[in-house]
């Protein structure tokens, strides 16, 4: 199983833009969705993730510190797709941004079982 995570790019600081999760073989409304980022020579860093209610409703949001405020994680379990909406952009939100499937509410990428191949984002003037 992989997730597919697009909509990466060059953003100027202050900048948005809007990232996609998707999966053709899970559902994810099921699973928790977790969002992390690897800026260059960096470990892997949690952002932000969205727990599952088991398809009821949409759960909890949850987000780092660096980003509360900016970053809005939602899902469309329609489309089978989890969003993390950008905004006010920094230089530091630079990196590589994976999307992440796991039974649990967790900052740890351990906890996360299935993973997208990761998109890049760069927020440069």
């Amino acid at each position: 199983v992989q997730l597919q995570a697009s909509g990466g790019g060059l953003v100027q600081p202050g900048g948005s833009l809007r990232l996609s999760c998707t999966a053709s073989q899970i559902t994810l409304e099921y699973y928790t969705i977790g969002w992390f980022r690897q800026a260059p020579g960096k470990e892997r860093d949690w952002v932000s993730c969205i727990i599952s209610t088991g398809g009821s409703s949409d759960g909890s949001a949850y987000y780092a510190d660096s980003v509360k405020g900016r970053f809005t994680i939602s899902r469309d379990s329609a489309k089978n797709t989890v969003y993390l909406q950008m905004n006010s952009l920094k230089p530091e939100d630079t990196g590589v941004y994976y999307c992440a499937a796991g039974a649990w509410q967790s900052s740890s990428a351990d906890e996360y079982d299935y993973w997208g191949q990761g998109t890049l984002v760069t927020v440069s003037s």
